[in-house]
């Protein structure tokens, strides 16, 4: 019996289809942006410009969804980074407690020093948030 190979088109018809199919799946569509409960605020305006570019779209009720967040799989990765960041630290929903609040502040100093965050994929389409050494240092000292 011989063995039939797919064609280069045919490759691409199922791949298309596969693409089209996968639109279907209701995952990462919803976007959904809860109320401002108590946002957190900072001393400095410069401070406050910088935390919105880099973190807001994944760490507060006010993300922006870009266009490419509706489609699939692009909206599944964006729905969990924005699931994930959320639960880990939601500066649209800051504690009152000043403990909380430091042990909250002391990890972003740890993650930006590390260099965990902005994450690197986050910063190929948002380059408002890529900082030089200075901008981190300034930064992390306004923190």
């Amino acid at each position: 019996m011989k063995k039939r190979r797919l064609t280069w088109w045919q490759v691409v018809l199922i791949i298309v289809v596969l693409f089209g199919l996968i639109q279907l799946i209701p995952f990462g569509k919803a976007h959904a942006n809860p109320a401002v409960v108590n946002a957190a605020v900072w001393d400095n305006p410069q401070t406050a410009t910088m935390i919105r570019d880099a973190c807001y779209d994944c760490h507060s009720n006010e993300t922006v969804w870009p266009w490419y967040s509706n489609i699939a799989p692009v909206s599944w990765l964006n729905q969990v980074d924005v699931d994930e960041g959320r639960s880990r630290m939601n500066l649209s929903e800051w504690p009152t407690d000043k403990a909380v609040q430091q042990n909250l502040v002391n990890r972003m100093i740890r993650v930006i020093q590390n260099g965990q965050m902005p994450p690197f994929y986050y910063v190929w389409m948002h380059s408002n948030a890529s900082f030089t050494a200075d901008q981190k240092a300034q930064l992390i000292q306004d923190l």
